[in-house]
């Protein structure tokens, strides 16, 4: 196949992470999740503009899932980023992740997931345990209905 001079990968790549965006962005202007809606979102720790507590880093080195549902607050949405209050083992901690840095999407409730690379991060993503941030009450779906994966190989 030719090599293309649109970064086609990009562009679909950033227009993906603009839907979580916009979906976060309306939870916060409403003030939370509507009905049975929940998110399972999954970021490189390392990634660039990443902010956790060190003792969440420790345990999570490369990459990290969280949990938003019944217990999250200050949820802040901008047009490249979001941070938002959880609480990990009864400690409260505020993240802040840049949509770059997001590998997964995930909203149970409705069988929907988004699949992406992290921006400017390597393509050797080691397993990981989810964060299970206080407040995790349902499993995701592993049939993977409405699954929307992005998996552009890159040139080295």
């Amino acid at each position: 196949m030719p090599d293309s001079l649109i970064p086609y990968d990009e562009i679909v790549q950033e227009a993906l992470r603009a839907v979580v965006g916009r979906v976060l962005g309306s939870v916060a202007e409403n003030g939370g999740l509507p009905g049975e809606h929940h998110f399972y979102i999954t970021f490189k720790t390392q990634a660039p503009g990443v902010e956790i507590p060190d003792r969440l880093m420790e345990r999570f080195p490369d990459e990290m899932t969280i949990v938003l549902q019944n217990r999250f607050w200050d949820l802040l949405v901008d047009d490249t980023r979001f941070s938002v209050g959880l609480s990990f083992n009864q400690v409260a901690s505020k993240l802040t992740i840049p949509y770059a840095a997001i590998t997964g999407f995930q909203d149970p409730a409705v069988h929907f997931e988004l699949r992406f690379q992290a921006l400017d991060m390597p393509d050797d993503a080691e397993p990981h345990d989810e964060a299970e941030n206080d407040g995790q009450d349902t499993p995701p779906p592993a049939d993977g209905s409405n699954v929307v994966s992005v998996d552009f190989k890159r040139k080295k």
